[in-house]
């Protein structure tokens, strides 16, 4: 499950550099799959590869905000998503419209570094 920050945001900015994955943007700010990732392409949602420091458009305007696609909940990184444990008001949240797997947070760490996916 991704995290997600709600409303209840102050802007302190806490939670942005302790993200492993760089999918934590301040209000407004675009985003790139490439920021803080090994990532040179994406798929985008028709298929096509995209380069992937093309800019993307904020996923908030006010507050900050994770991009779902980027997070894994610190899975692979820390024992817990370390967003929701320096947040000082606990709006760093799990996202119900993202629920996920452990076994697919891990595949995207993979992806998104460029890592070799092993099973056990």
């Amino acid at each position: 499950m991704a995290i997600k920050i709600t409303d209840e945001c102050i802007n302190c900015g806490a939670c942005e550099p302790e993200c492993p994955n760089t999918a934590i943007y301040e209000g407004g700010r675009e985003w790139t799959w490439a920021g803080g990732t090994k990532l040179t392409q994406v798929k985008a949602e028709g298929g096509a590869m995209v380069d992937a420091k093309q800019p993307q458009a904020p996923g908030s305007e006010e507050f900050y905000y994770i991009v779902s696609g980027k997070c894994t909940e610190c899975t692979g990184f820390h024992e817990e998503p370390q967003c929701a444990a320096v947040c000082p008001v606990d709006c760093c949240v799990p996202d119900p419209d993202h629920v996920e797997s452990k076994e697919v947070l891990m595949a995207r760490k993979a992806y998104l570094h460029n890592e070799q996916v092993t099973t056990a």
